[in-house]
């Protein structure tokens, strides 16, 4: 039978899909996601922010968490919609591990598709933050999947999210930009559970530009393929984590600056910052991420000229150096004077195809220039096993003793052969660090079937 709608081959991939459908790589992928936001989230914790909104912003207020192509964070409107449901429902019957798995990817599919529907989402955003319009639709279809919703309540679970999504770009570099995932996931969980109730909305709101496409120029949705050879776009196209918590563009800075200081270095036994007379930056015209001279974390953040200086005046970036101690140092405001932004016609503002390129010349006229194409952490260039969950180490041992930290990690390693649920989020909200250690080997105890 002819699907009558994209909005209800939409519902009918996510009341769909099962187990069987998921793919080795898709599981591998995604619980590599799953680790490095359940340890942004950690991170977030210490945040202004978060004390500001509380768990509206827990996942993105450090701006450290994956993002993918077509340009948007997928996972941080997600995970937590997913954690909160199975610690909030009954605990009969059980939710496995696999059941979370899945869900979590029908929300992470749910985005990429309609990201793909818009030439404009490949991209850099201008208008839209991404999240707070495609993660707000992801989160609804996360959010039934693991409901059980019927095809016609996730049809309408997605015309109400639809009417929940978007945040404009204009608070990027604030402290609200980080409400905008925390509303996603709010909102696509409200959505379904307003489905549910009976609440009804336009049953071809992805179909039409006055719905959907209201948020993105040259909308053309399609179908979804068929779920008897159904094509998971996460086994297309990674996505990249970042080493430090900014703007994804300023990792290109960073890495084409860390090879010119060790150039200086080679070259002169030493780091001339006196010496430096004009430092030029060849990155896309991504405006947002062109502040001169940053005055707080969230603006250093999307700034490529602070990320620029703080590589070549340190030699690494962590998250210590968007503390405001380290943006106002006066050695960095010297050195930001000096930038120089150039738009090359051919560096485009993609996440696939952008480059920098950074020219450091001193008062002796000698110029030193190299070019990044990617970045580590980049989906061209993942990062290892190894240095993820080091990444996760770093980040949730703020707020988790040591042996709590590992067995996370393992859980969600095994979390395909997880038969409980509860174990995950009994951790996530377990006691406070004093109180962790003595109680971590019951934790250990409860997951040693999954060696």
């Amino acid at each position: 039978m002819m699907l009558k709608s994209i909005t209800e081959s939409f519902a009918t991939t996510i009341h769909g899909l099962k187990a069987g459908h998921l793919t080795d790589r898709v599981i591998q992928r995604s619980k590599r996601m799953i680790l490095d936001t359940l340890g942004a989230g950690f991170l977030g914790t210490s945040t202004e922010v978060f004390h500001k909104a509380s768990q509206y912003s827990k996942i993105h207020s450090m701006d450290f968490d994956d993002t993918w192509h077509p340009a948007t964070h997928p996972s941080g409107a997600v995970l937590p919609v997913l954690t909160a449901l199975a610690e909030a429902l009954p605990r009969s019957p059980k939710f496995s591990g696999l059941d979370l798995l899945l869900a979590f990817n029908v929300g992470i599919e749910v985005q990429g598709r309609l990201l793909h529907f818009a030439k404009e989402a490949k991209d850099i955003p201008k208008r839209f933050h991404p999240p707070s319009v495609v993660g707000t639709l992801g989160s609804a279809a996360a959010a039934s999947k693991f409901l059980g919703l019927s095809s016609t309540k996730c049809q309408e679970a997605l015309a109400i999210a639809v009417s929940h999504a978007g945040a404009p770009m204009a608070n990027a570099a604030t402290q609200t930009k980080p409400l905008h995932i925390g509303n996603a996931a709010k909102h696509g969980i409200e959505a379904a559970f307003l489905a549910m109730l009976g609440l009804q909305g336009n049953k071809q709101v992805l179909d039409l530009e006055a719905g959907f496409g209201a948020f993105y120029a040259n909308y053309s949705p399609k179908v979804l393929p068929n779920l008897d050879s159904y094509s998971w776009l996460l086994d297309q196209q990674d996505v990249a984590f970042k080493r430090f918590p900014a703007h994804l563009s300023t990792h290109w800075v960073a890495d084409a600056a860390a090879s010119v200081r060790k150039n200086l270095v080679a070259e002169t036994a030493l780091l001339p910052i006196d010496y430096i007379k004009r430092i030029v930056l060849r990155i896309p015209n991504v405006q947002y991420v062109n502040r001169p001279f940053p005055d707080s974390e969230h603006e250093a953040r999307h700034s490529f000229q602070y990320v620029a200086c703080a590589m070549l005046l340190d030699g690494s970036i962590a998250v210590p150096a968007f503390h405001e101690c380290q943006i106002n140092r006066p050695q960095v405001r010297e050195l930001l004077s000096k930038v120089e932004l150039e738009y090359p016609p051919d560096n485009l503002p993609s996440f696939n195809t952008l480059y920098c390129e950074i020219s450091v010349t001193l008062k002796d006229g000698a110029t030193f220039t190299h070019r990044s194409d990617t970045f580590y952490g980049h989906w061209r260039e993942p990062l290892s096993q190894e240095d993820l969950e080091e990444k996760f180490r770093a980040n949730a041992s703020k707020m988790l003793s040591c042996d709590m930290v590992e067995s996370l990690i393992k859980i969600v390693e095994n979390l395909e052969d997880l038969e409980d649920c509860s174990v995950l989020t009994t951790l996530l909200k377990g006691p406070s660090p004093p109180e962790v250690a003595s109680n971590s080997s019951a934790y250990n105890n409860s997951i040693t079937n999954l060696s």
